[in-house]
């Protein structure tokens, strides 16, 4: 089903209400990101992936927050925490 616009406007401010105060990556990271995508009708594991096994510039592994091949790539920090120290990475 299509959504309109302000169907999606109205999804997008009771996502934002919803995780105003998350703060523990962790424990929300599949859940923000599945409630993300239900904004605009898409269930998340149609298109993206969560805990994408990658090898690191240094060789080591490691993991991304969510995978959408040729599309997005994240990394999320609980609050307080570094985005510096995520390592760059290489498929």
């Amino acid at each position: 089903m299509r959504l309109n616009f302000n169907e999606i406007r109205r999804r997008a401010a009771a996502f934002a209400h919803k995780y105003a105060d998350a703060t523990y990556e962790r424990g929300e990271t599949q859940s923000f990101y599945n409630d993300f995508f239900a904004i605009f009708g898409v269930e998340r594991r149609s298109v993206a992936r969560c805990e994408e096994h990658v090898r690191k510039l240094d060789n080591e592994f490691g993991f991304i927050d969510l995978f959408w091949p040729r599309f997005l790539l994240v990394e999320q920090k609980s609050v307080g925490r570094d985005l510096a120290g995520a390592s760059a990475l290489k498929r």
